[in-house]
């Protein structure tokens, strides 16, 4: 079994020259035995001749480039065309014969150049030929040299459809791959956006708190001690991203509790009261054993609409729920809106609509606006598993 595997593996590590060599080789034993002798392709009814040391060139001639059909497409038809017309101007009729529109429909898939030039060539050349052929032979009508003609032209227009398709599927796994990049250049924007927008937002209402806190040591202490510790935790998720990013994240110390877990929705939620907004927190039903991404989501969802708390309704009344049900996470955030916009960074309104996309992926439900009393509510329902 495993030499079954091994042999295709190492056939096709072979350079492509050694690959195509055999066909040609074969043909060209082919045309050596003498059973096969006169019963190879004939155009233009000349009598058949045996075999001399001019048989043996165009033999070779019209079989062993074809181990440079893809390499050399164009070297390649060159050569057989040379030794086919040989062969048929001297009456051998090889086997060899067939080489040409193997060559014809290899030129038409591989040759990247001069694919006009080549065609009115090779054209010009038959015609040549077949007035040759006439010239020599019994007369054998117009027909069966167009007829030939086109059986050429097909085997070339064969390789001109390979060769599209070729392009065509090269151009499809391009797009592919570049709608990949994107995905992941979008998907690491939002993370990274999710991390720092938080911890940022934080220290900067906080900081812009501790201006006025000069005359009392105490609360400036504890509000710059709060400001560390959100930086702190700032560096310490981004280390976690950049883990994420890393082909090797899998090992080392950045390798444990890389996704936020719901219940980590309490330290974001201590880190905003800190902030100088006052949060109720309540957390209902227990988690399921397996979420899938729901459990980062709801986290995304609770850390964006605290930041936008802090940012829009700073100091205003804030209820945050999260309930695990058996098939779905729901969260809630609300202000009461009796805040005032923070001193802080403006939004870009990425945040929001990124939320809106990771929960849409999931088959969940996400809605964001103002409340009719004032202030905002932030609700989505994310299914605890992807939908199939």
């Amino acid at each position: 079994m495993i030499l079954r595997r091994r042999v295709p593996e190492l056939w096709h590590r072979l350079d492509v020259t050694v690959r195509d060599l055999p066909l040609g080789v074969l043909f060209l034993v082919a045309s050596a035995l003498p059973v096969f002798h006169g019963d190879g392709t004939e155009v233009g009814g000349l009598p058949h001749r045996p075999a001399d040391a001019l048989a043996g060139a165009a033999a070779v001639l019209q079989c062993l480039p074809l181990a440079v059909r893809r390499r050399w497409p164009l070297v390649c038809l060159a050569l057989v065309s040379g030794g086919f017309a040989l062969d048929q101007v001297r009456g051998y009729h090889l086997v060899a014969g067939t080489a040409l529109p193997i060559a014809l429909l290899s030129a038409g898939s591989y040759l990247d150049r001069y694919r006009r030039t080549t065609l009115v060539a090779a054209t010009v050349a038959f015609a040549g030929l077949s007035v040759e052929l006439h010239r020599r032979g019994p007369g054998e009508p117009a027909a069966e040299f167009v007829t030939f003609y086109l059986a050429l032209a097909l085997a070339w227009g064969v390789g001109t459809w390979m060769r599209s398709a070729r392009v065509a599927e090269a151009e499809h796994r391009s797009r592919v791959a570049e709608d990949a990049r994107t995905a992941e250049r979008t998907r690491i924007a939002r993370e990274l956006h999710d991390v720092v927008t938080h911890h940022v937002t934080a220290m900067v209402v906080q900081a812009e708190a501790a201006r006025y806190l000069t005359a009392a040591p105490d609360r400036l202490d504890r509000t710059l001690t709060a400001v560390s510790d959100t930086g702190r935790r700032a560096i310490t998720d981004l280390r976690h991203l950049l883990d994420l990013l890393n082909p090797d994240h899998g090992t080392g110390h950045g390798g444990e509790n890389r996704t936020p877990p719901v219940g980590r929705v309490l330290t974001l939620v201590e880190q905003t009261r800190r902030a100088g907004q006052p949060v109720e927190f309540t957390e209902e039903g227990t988690p399921p054993a397996s979420t899938g991404s729901a459990d980062l989501v709801a986290y995304r969802v609770v850390q964006e609409a605290l930041t936008n708390a802090l940012k829009y309704d700073h100091g205003s009344r804030t209820s945050v729920l999260v309930r695990h049900g058996e098939r779905e996470i729901t969260v809630e955030v609300g202000t009461d809106g009796s805040g005032s916009r923070a001193a802080s960074p403006g939004g870009s309104g990425r945040g929001l609509d990124g939320l809106r996309e990771r929960v849409d992926v999931l088959g969940g439900d996400f809605s964001a606006g103002r409340r009719t009393g004032g202030g905002f509510l932030v609700r989505a329902r994310i299914p605890a598993r992807s939908p199939a």
